[in-house]
């Protein structure tokens, strides 16, 4: 190989490990965004939950290694797709809600109230189901109210959609957590199914309620496939064949996933007759995720390693629930940004951009920016 050829070799590696935005993820900036403020769980909480828990393995190293250093809150080595965005529109990460020193009443840029752990049913209507919520009581409705609270200390007599005009709100994802813990709680795949109604029901009431705030555009997340990740697969035997489908994920999980979107989707197009001067669009994780998949090696990843948790430890997908990662003597892949998978759970930063690549054009088409 030539030092040319070498050099630009490098520089591609480099590039690669950055991930950072080219010309055409960045447009949000032209679509004249200047606010984001965003609801849901792990997905998207950028510190929120260690706030209100500061013993969470999410306030502990390895989390945060590969960008902030150290732990911030969130879910992953890196950014989140919230952080995505944000740069996207040439704006500043979104504080936490519950960060004691934030700046967002002065910058007036957004608020993050997301909070990792997060169910879109209150934590007292899944209780009545027998389904129990351990990691916090901040569900969809919980972070609604200090949204209102914000919204009310900027708006004060001033006319809030005016305030509004140039941001943009993000709600989800949000609901996964709910079938999880009721799959935690025992309930039967129809029990789990049978919740979708009322997740769907609960996120469009938060559309609904943040429409009336004034809010200009809304982005509803759908679900991953939930049957892809190491928390789902560590649980079924690899040899049965019949549980997997053509990308070796759960087809009854991915089923139970597909099954909330649509009816997502179909709550999203009722929200849009509603609301027909409000731009309400779909954010589709689930064939964003998909498309990372399909295309390992094209993106850089390790085919061996697709369905792998970087930090994690044990069985054939590198995940144990009782030694999670952040746990002591829980390993770190020493290339994470060769992995899919951070922790079993949650993406590496890698996938993120990536899924926020997938995303930002598709939404940008829609908004028309």
């Amino acid at each position: 190989m030539g030092m040319a050829s070498l050099f630009f070799s490098l520089v591609s590696v480099l590039l690669s490990i950055a991930a950072p935005l080219c010309k055409a993820d960045q447009s949000f900036k032209t679509c004249g965004i200047n606010a984001i403020y965003q609801l849901g769980d792990s997905t998207s909480d950028t510190g929120n939950l260690i706030r209100e828990n500061p013993q969470s393995v999410l306030a502990r190293p390895p989390y945060g290694q590969n960008f902030f250093k150290n732990p911030t809150g969130r879910s992953s080595n890196g950014q989140l797709i919230i952080d995505y965005f944000a740069t996207s529109a040439s704006l500043p990460f979104l504080d936490a809600y519950l960060k004691t020193n934030a700046t967002f009443y002065g910058r007036g840029n957004g608020v993050n109230f997301a909070v990792a752990g997060a169910t879109a049913l209150p934590s007292e209507t899944l209780a009545n189901k027998k389904i129990s919520s351990p990691v916090t009581n901040s569900s969809l409705s919980k972070q609604l109210d200090w949204m209102s609270i914000y919204l009310n200390g900027i708006c004060k007599n001033a006319d809030c959609a005016k305030k509004l005009e140039d941001s943009i709100f993000m709600v989800g994802e949000i609901g996964g957590n709910d079938y999880t813990f009721a799959q935690m709680s025992g309930k039967t795949p129809e029990e789990i199914k049978a919740l979708v109604p009322e997740v769907v029901k609960a996120t469009k009431e938060a559309v609904t309620k943040v429409v009336g705030y004034g809010a200009p555009r809304v982005v509803v997340f759908g679900h991953f496939p939930m049957g892809c990740f190491p928390i789902s697969l560590t649980d079924v035997p690899a040899n049965d064949s019949a549980a997997f489908d053509e990308l070796h994920c759960l087809k009854n999980l991915n089923a139970l996933s597909l099954y909330h979107n649509e009816q997502l989707q179909k709550a999203i197009l009722e929200l849009k007759t509603q609301h027909p001067n409000v731009a309400i669009l779909y954010g589709d994780f689930y064939n964003a995720f998909l498309s990372i998949l399909r295309n390992v090696d094209k993106l850089g990843f390790d085919a061996k390693s697709v369905q792998k948790a970087c930090c994690g430890i044990g069985g054939d997908y590198n995940f144990n629930v009782t030694r999670i990662c952040g746990s002591p003597g829980v390993p770190v892949c020493p290339d994470p940004q060769k992995f899919i998978n951070w922790d079993g759970v949650h993406l590496t930063q890698q996938a993120y951009y990536h899924i926020f690549t997938w995303l930002i054009r598709d939404i940008s088409s829609q908004l028309r920016c």
